[in-house]
């Protein structure tokens, strides 16, 4: 007689490695991203300077060279509020998609527990009262979802991109700080030197009236023409005060830009005898696209609308999930991990969507409209970058002629100045002519100090709106390396 021959068991690394070509033949549902044209034109319409260092390779240490103003972009990029807000969003959004991408990965659990119960007599067939326990322990796997469709990628997806422009959202602001503390420093420093004009004319024209009332004491001279000096007196003293209030309102900007407290006395000297700035290359509008963090932040924001998409039409496929456990139980503990006690539960479960009152249809009509909303975003981002570097060039370009300008007219007006006063010192005029020489000449000078700390300021901003130091990491509390997907 034949025994009959017994089936080997299929070896498990079988069902492996069909669910691995399962998993591994799952494709995104997501539409192909595809980069907007660019929305702007291929050159600057004023001729931008094609030689000097590149902004986005240029750290700020490199390119301010005022140890005050380095001391100070330091201080603020360690106490800044709004960019310690900026860095603990980042951390918020590394976190969330920390969250979003642990989905792809099943669920595992450890359990053990006891139960033990006492049925009456009279529910009971042996009429007798029966006392019952169950002990078990296993590990258990909570209804984890195998992605055929990349509908939880496409969701990793989208929080990925989402960090990551959260992450360029932070470098913009660094850079945005930066220049704000650049152009508040440069603002303060015009001030001092506007208040040392100031100071020069006021102890000047007391000197004056001193002198003049000493004539009308001797009948040398009229009341009328020291009315007049009293006047241009006065006018200087204002001018102080209002120069010493708005140093006061500009210095406590500064602080709050810094995050901590500042003592800034009045600084000697002009704006450009320090060399503050190094000559940029504008380069072209193109560059833009990978020097700038805020364009970067909007694309990134627009893989994650188009990432979306792509779990919004999955959600229309069926959904498999996976619960299931494997243990030991037994009705007595010492038996629990005793032979044969082994327990093992498995529970698939199909899901299909059939009826929904139009609700998936709409969340994809949802998701390809934030999409397109992404799109202009990222189109008026680009183009708003490009009048930034623009307007820049433009200042740079007219306010060297405007302080070209305003430098003859000083010298002009230093000349009428010191005319009407020998004029007046021969009897040649009246000092009515002599006061207005002397009201033009301190206005000049208060519009040579005001022109040349625009021109720098006009660097400041075309250093920003390049992108300035964006490809260093700068900041004491840079976000920490992008994660792996």
């Amino acid at each position: 007689m034949n025994t009959p021959s017994r089936r080997a068991p299929r070896p498990r690394w079988h069902a492996l490695a069909a669910a691995a070509l399962l998993l591994c033949g799952c494709a995104s549902m997501a539409p192909p991203y595809e980069a907007p044209a660019l929305p702007v034109s291929q050159r600057y319409a004023d001729d931008a300077v094609q030689e000097g260092a590149s902004a986005a390779a240029t750290g700020w240490r490199d390119y301010f060279a005022d140890p005050q103003l380095q001391a100070l972009i330091k201080l603020a990029l360690e106490h800044n509020r709004d960019l310690r807000t900026a860095v603990l969003h980042v951390e918020e959004a590394r976190a969330a998609y920390g969250i979003q991408r642990a989905d792809l990965f099943p669920t595992i659990g450890a359990q053990a527990g006891m139960d033990r119960a006492r049925t009456p007599a009279d529910l009971n067939l042996t009429g007798q009262p029966l006392l019952g326990s169950q002990y078990q322990a296993g590990l258990g796997l909570t209804s984890w979802e195998i992605d055929f469709w990349g509908r939880v990628r496409s969701l990793r997806d989208a929080a990925l991109e989402s960090y990551l422009a959260t992450d360029e959202a932070r470098r913009a602001a660094t850079v945005g700080l930066i220049a704000q503390v650049a152009n508040s420093y440069l603002t303060l420093r015009e001030l001092d030197e506007r208040i040392a004009l100031a100071r020069q004319n006021i102890a000047s024209r007391a000197e004056t009236l001193r002198i003049f009332s000493r004539r009308v004491e001797v009948g040398a001279t009229s009341r009328l023409n020291l009315t007049q000096v009293q006047t241009l007196l006065t006018q200087a003293q204002a001018l102080g005060a209002q120069l010493e209030q708005a140093r006061a309102a500009q210095l406590n900007a500064l602080t709050l830009l810094t995050g901590a407290p500042l003592e800034l006395p009045v600084a000697p000297g002009r704006l450009d005898e320090q060399h503050l700035l190094r000559e940029l290359n504008a380069g072209l509008p193109s560059d833009l696209l990978t020097q700038r963090p805020d364009i970067a932040a909007a694309e990134h924001q627009l893989k994650a609308a188009n990432a979306s998409i792509g779990a919004a039409r999955a959600a229309f496929f069926p959904r498999v999930a996976l619960t299931g456990s494997l243990g030991t139980a037994s009705a007595e503990l010492d038996g629990l991990f005793a032979s044969g006690s082994q327990s093992w539960t498995f529970s698939p479960s199909i899901s299909l969507p059939i009826f929904n009152g139009g609700r998936l249809q709409g969340n994809l009509t949802l998701t390809e409209v934030r999409r397109d909303l992404a799109v202009a975003q990222y189109e008026k981002t680009v183009q708003g970058a490009f009048r930034d570097v623009a307007d820049a060039l433009s200042a740079r370009r007219w306010l060297a002629e405007q302080l070209a300008i305003a430098q003859a007219a000083l010298s002009a007006q230093t000349e009428r100045a010191r005319l009407s006063q020998l004029r007046y010192d021969n009897g040649a005029s009246a000092f009515l002519e002599v006061l207005d020489a002397q009201r033009d000449l301190l206005t000049a000078q208060q519009q040579l100090v005001q022109t040349r700390r625009a021109l720098l300021s006009s660097s400041v901003s075309l250093y920003a709106a390049l992108g300035g130091g964006s490809m260093e990491r700068v900041g004491a509390e840079a976000a920490a390396a992008t994660p792996t997907p």
